[in-house]
């Protein structure tokens, strides 16, 4: 371990452990045994983001996750600062040289996959394969749509000042798809409700990071050249028209490559764990 790690715990296989970056502090666990796979979450997730999940691939892989810059225990040097695409992927690739020599298996959910293909454009060398389930990257799409979608995000930036996250909930459901009438999920699911902390969470993702979504500067061409193997994905659920279902098309053709469809719909690593798990732990397994 790099003396960069402040302090660690170890309870069986899981420990967790701090890691000094530049204007913060990173939260992160490592679980299980195996390849090492990084889980980077969507919206508001923290390093229990996807509590239901790790357990079924432990037995495989040295999970990790953490908690991204901003939210609960990762804690920034200036409070209310938005954090750039590039400085979540620079979080990324010191986590990654702290934990591991070898080159890593990534999933990166929604925001998380955004974040994943910054990572592999910069440090290729670090990820091996990038799974992109939905990522919410507007760069990847045409001019006209590209507009239409920061517009969308602006707006629930707009709503959640004027209406809280109460008002703000349903339109952020639509905008990635989710039908709450409709959703169905595993059953036995652990009960992830909307305590204090995940309100300072979300409200950190809506001022914040959907700026630096609005703001990012990926440059599509540089995901052509890398050597890191990008699996675009999606969940069978979330319907075509809607923007991260966009996203994961327009990177599909970007590469070449076609869509893999996952369970559930946009938080399908959530709503269905095991399911999701399994089809992860297919993908990952294949060879290109």
């Amino acid at each position: 371990m790099s003396s960069t790690v402040r302090s660690s715990s170890v309870h069986g296989s899981s420990a967790e452990g701090s890691l000094a970056v530049a204007g913060a502090m990173l939260h992160y666990r490592v679980q299980g045994s195996g390849p090492l796979l990084l889980i980077a979450q969507s919206g508001e997730g923290d390093a229990g983001r996807t509590v239901d999940m790790v357990p079924h691939l432990t037995d495989t892989f040295r999970v990790l996750t953490y908690d991204r810059r901003g939210l609960s225990r990762s804690r920034l040097e200036e409070p209310g600062r938005t954090t750039s695409l590039a400085e979540h992927a620079e979080d990324v690739h010191r986590l990654l040289a702290v934990v591991t020599d070898e080159p890593a298996l990534m999933l990166g959910c929604s925001m998380g996959a955004l974040i994943g293909l910054h990572v592999a454009a910069r440090y290729p060398e670090q990820v091996s394969t990038l799974v992109a389930h939905e990522p919410v990257a507007p760069r990847l799409l045409p001019a006209q749509l590209r507009d239409r979608h920061e517009a969308e995000l602006a707006g629930l930036q707009e709503l959640y000042r004027a209406s809280g996250l109460s008002g703000v909930f349903p339109e952020m459901a639509r905008v990635v798809g989710i039908d709450p009438s409709r959703q169905d999920a595993e059953p036995g699911l652990t009960p992830q409700p909307i305590d204090d902390q995940r309100r300072v969470n979300f409200g950190y993702f809506i001022e914040h990071d959907l700026s630096a979504v609005i703001e990012d500067t990926l440059d599509p061409a540089e995901l052509t050249r890398t050597q890191t193997r990008i699996v675009p994905a999606a969940g069978a659920d979330t319907p075509a028209r809607v923007f991260d279902r966009r996203c994961a098309t327009e990177l599909a053709d970007l590469l070449g490559a076609e869509i893999q469809t996952f369970p559930g719909g946009h938080n399908g690593n959530t709503t269905h764990p095991r399911a999701y798990a399994e089809k992860l732990r297919s993908l990952l397994a294949t060879r290109p």
